[in-house]
This record gives C-alpha cells, sequence and structure tokens, in this order.
C-alpha cells in the first residue's frame, strides 16, 4: 500500500502536468492513461475522473477507449415492457 501523502503528491505532480489544454504525449500519456484506467476499473466515474484531472469528460472518454478499456452502460432505470393490465 501507498502512503496517503505519496499518493497526494503524485497526484498534484500528475495534475501540474495536466494544466487544461496542454498536450499530454509520450511516456506521460501513457503513465495519465494507466492511471485512469485503474481507476475506471475500480469504480470511478469518467466524470469525477475528468474533475479530478482537470480534464473534459471528452478526453478522460478517449483516454479510456484509447486504452483498451471496457466502459460501463449509463446505468439508471431502464425501461422494460409494461406488465399487461388484466
Amino acid at each position: 500500500m501507498r502512503s496517503p501523502e505519496r499518493t497526494s503528491h503524485e497526484e498534484a505532480r500528475v495534475a501540474e502536468t495536466l494544466k487544461k489544454g496542454s498536450r499530454v504525449t509520450g511516456a506521460a500519456r501513457d503513465k495519465l492513461a494507466a492511471d485512469l484506467k485503474k481507476k475506471y476499473d475500480s469504480g470511478a466515474s469518467i466524470r469525477a475522473l475528468a474533475e479530478e484531472t482537470g480534464r473534459s469528460y471528452g478526453f478522460v472518454h478517449r483516454m479510456l477507449s484509447e486504452s483498451g478499456v471496457v466502459l460501463r452502460g449509463r446505468g439508471g432505470a431502464t425501461r422494460g415492457k409494461k406488465a399487461a393490465s388484466a
């Protein structure tokens, strides 16, 4: 397990490289994609990841798709067939 101080320090370092509008390329992009994938697979939503990283929903969605993540459905109520009223 990582200590909380180290985790927050790493997140701060990643956030510095993710200034809104800046390009993320090379090894930094690979690391970001791996981090996003790990957090998404552990249950974080795309919106939560976007807010955490300071990037857009579309950017996070694209990064997850590029890294081969199978995206979850939107959830919520589904509309099935109504029960027949007899």
